[in-house]
């Protein structure tokens, strides 16, 4: 993000990719260039998600002196609905929400998206999870949100260990229940 400047048309950059999306003048988001496809998807999968969820953005770009196919940024967006106040009408993405790399060191071992994204894979009946990093009693402490309709948190633990190499207290979350915002490691911890 260029940020605010006088021209109606500031380029997003991203890295050394030259200009993917552009900012229209309303301020109603960034309109993806027509030669750039621009995907958003969960971090840590490559796994698309749907129009309006927060995700990582992942450029494929035809250009002979410098393809890109698949790139993952690193840098988190969403995809608006509509149409552009300014007429455009490509894809539009609400800029630049965050970092998608998440990597948490928690009880010093370092927890990763992918790894959220296997555990998830391993149960097919899990839509979603989220990491929480707490701390309580001056330690540190892994929660496991999963959003599912089962009913048996025990169930999880065996697989949790597994693939996160840690122990952690599993909270069940009805379907819908955990927010679309593209976080799958929250860290909360307060260390005042």
């Amino acid at each position: 993000y260029a940020g605010r400047g006088i021209s109606c048309l500031q380029c997003y950059a991203t890295a050394d990719l030259g200009n993917i999306a552009y900012e229209s003048a309303a301020m109603e988001g960034m309109i993806v260039d027509e030669h750039v496809l621009v995907e958003i998807v969960t971090p840590g999968t490559g796994d698309p998600v749907p129009e309006g969820e927060v995700g990582e953005v992942v450029v494929t770009t035809l250009n002979p002196d410098y393809p890109l196919i698949r790139f993952a940024t690193g840098d988190m967006s969403a995809v608006m609905a509509g149409s552009s106040p300014c007429g455009r009408t490509n894809l539009r993405i609400k800029g630049w929400m965050g970092r998608a790399d998440q990597t948490t060191k928690i009880k010093g071992m370092f927890v990763r998206p992918e790894q959220v994204a296997a555990l998830v894979a391993r149960h097919p009946e899990i839509d979603r999870a989220r990491v929480v990093a707490r701390r309580e009693d001056d330690q540190d402490v892994m929660v496991v949100r999963l959003e599912t309709s089962a009913t048996d948190a025990d169930a999880y633990d065996a697989s949790i260990s597994a693939v996160l190499k840690l122990k952690g207290r599993v909270e069940l979350v009805s379907p819908g229940g955990l927010p679309r915002d593209g976080v799958v490691i929250e860290d909360a911890r307060n260390y005042d």
